[in-house]
């Protein structure tokens, strides 16, 4: 008997989360997953940081803790401490009330909330986003009813910013329109604009009135600093303007799978704030009607703690030092190898990817003859790479680049 779902079409595998599956089916014992977002040790285990289980173990074992629904908006600690780690604790925009925070499902929650507020309260239907980023965020912003439409970003030729490019297209940009922009670590091109380019392009945005939306899944895990890492939203707060952030703790305290974030939109004064967050709630209600309690309540544990806070903020300079040192071993690798080509974007660049340069053929050549796995488009999780691995991806990138054209 034919079932009511049979004219349903096996959907096609997420491109990047499908690089895992093919990796746990190879059974090759030097296959290397490059494709995984996530931190890996030097022995290729996912971290679980000490502070955050010292915070776990302190929740547990307060007998006055309950599984009630907490609200709406999430833990209020939570989201003020998240408003305070983006925007800075001297934010004048924190102290004027002109915050609206919400506690979202991690970094997509958040972008998927913003875009649906937006979709039902703001004048314009459009953004813009750079070309490449995410493979997500085009469906994000889809599905919640945005139309989507692109600026150039990165330049393959100089394997960094494409910044003549990125000025023309958002100049060009229809008034009001919201650009979607990477606070740092641009993935996946690991390229990011400098602070005196930041500032061409706030000063541009601001003059178009345009809306910036901005995704930041790695703040503290770029540079090793937290607020290096939020620089570039910090300028755009401190003109006095208004726009929207979606924050990750995913990656900077590794709660991945605890789906951990924060949406906050900064307003013009506390009391479009507080109309703001009212609406942003009836977005929530019906669609998860409130967040979940354990994964928020470690980050505010530690957030509150000045101890916690402190080691925090060294496991996670950690963390982004052993990648900036995977980029180097990288980099010095291929030199010593003598690849054809110039190699130098892979230190240029910053946070968790690196964008190779590699093309389709010899990503697929290198699956195939060495096991490597990564996304088709070259980007590599410098995260997933330590010091024993380099040589095997250095093999692989000789031979691609030397035998696929």
């Amino acid at each position: 008997m034919d079932s009511v779902f049979s004219n349903v079409v096996r959907a096609p595998e997420d491109p990047i989360l499908g690089v895992t599956v093919a990796y746990n089916n190879d059974p090759s014992p030097a296959k290397l997953n490059l494709g995984v977002g996530a931190y890996r040790t030097e022995e290729g285990k996912p971290l679980v940081l000490d502070v955050v289980r010292r915070a776990e173990q302190q929740l547990v074992n307060d007998p006055s803790r309950v599984k009630e629904y907490i609200p709406i908006a999430g833990l209020a600690d939570f989201n003020k401490l998240s408003a305070k780690l983006i925007l800075g604790a001297d934010s004048p925009a924190i102290q004027e009330s002109r915050v609206a925070t919400i506690q979202c499902l991690s970094g997509t929650g958040s972008l998927r909330v913003g875009a649906e507020f937006l979709k039902k309260h703001y004048h314009q239907s459009v953004i813009f986003i750079p070309k490449p980023t995410w493979g997500n965020h085009p469906k994000v912003f889809n599905l919640a009813g945005l139309s989507v439409e692109y600026y150039r970003y990165y330049d393959p030729a100089t394997r960094g910013l494409g910044f003549h490019g990125l000025l023309e297209d958002l100049g060009a940009a229809p008034s009001g329109a919201i650009v979607l922009l990477h606070a740092c670590a641009h993935n996946p091109t690991g390229v990011d604009p400098t602070s005196e380019q930041w500032e061409q392009i706030r000063q541009l945005i601001r003059s178009k009135s345009l809306l910036p939306f901005f995704d930041s899944a790695y703040q503290g895990f770029a540079s090793g600093s937290l607020d290096t890492d939020a620089h570039s939203v910090r300028t755009f707060v401190a003109d006095g303007g208004e726009c929207l952030i979606a924050q990750s703790y995913a990656k900077n305290m590794g709660l991945y799978g605890e789906r951990v974030g924060a949406l906050s939109i900064v307003c013009k004064s506390s009391d479009v704030a507080s109309k703001v967050e009212s609406q942003v709630k009836l977005v929530v209600r019906p669609m998860y009607s409130s967040p979940p309690i354990h994964g928020a309540s470690i980050v505010a544990t530690i957030l509150k703690s000045s101890d916690m806070y402190n080691d925090w903020t060294i496991e996670l300079k950690g963390m982004a030092d052993r990648i900036i040192s995977m980029r180097q071993q990288l980099f010095e690798a291929l030199q010593a190898k003598g690849t054809p080509g110039d190699w130098s974007h892979i230190i240029k660049q910053i946070g968790m990817f690196t964008f190779t340069g590699l093309n389709k053929e010899q990503v697929a050549f290198m699956t195939k003859e060495f096991h490597i796995y990564m996304t088709s488009d070259g980007r590599i999780s410098m995260a997933g790479l330590s010091s024993k691995t380099v040589p095997h991806l250095v093999e692989a990138i000789h031979a691609a680049v030397t035998r696929v054209a």
